[in-house]
């Protein structure tokens, strides 16, 4: 009884394990707006935030799986009460803030339309 229970147990880890390892090898399909990020990356646009700002995490949510390509700087500190060196350089006094490569600035959540008028990216349909 005892080994059967041991078995038992052993096959569960390697189905479990075996289904991990074939979620993390197999490819991701592209998300819908990764040309859309990777072009905001491109045009010279920044976006800052911090872990535990809600806004920024809804900002990063409008982006689904192609939040990975945002041009996302991190201002806090990882306890949460302080603000990293580049965000101080940079003037960064609230989250989110965009800078844009012409050097303006626009703060709060952004709608994709706001932010392909002033990357001047194509916002796929």
């Amino acid at each position: 009884m005892k080994t059967k229970f041991i078995i038992f147990i052993v096959v569960v880890v390697l189905v479990i394990g075996g289904f991990g390892i074939y979620v993390s090898i197999t490819p991701q399909k592209p998300g819908k707006l990764d040309t859309f990020a990777k072009c905001i990356e491109s045009s010279g646009a920044k976006f800052y935030g911090a872990f535990w700002c809600s806004h920024c995490q809804n900002q990063k949510e409008l982006f689904g799986s192609s939040e990975k390509y945002l041009p996302y700087i991190e201002c806090s500190t990882l306890d949460g009460q302080g603000v990293n060196q580049v965000c101080k350089d940079n003037g960064i006094e609230g989250y989110p803030t965009w800078v844009f490569a012409d050097e303006s600035r626009l703060s709060g959540e952004l709608s994709l339309i706001t932010l392909a008028g002033k990357t001047q990216c194509v916002l796929p349909q």
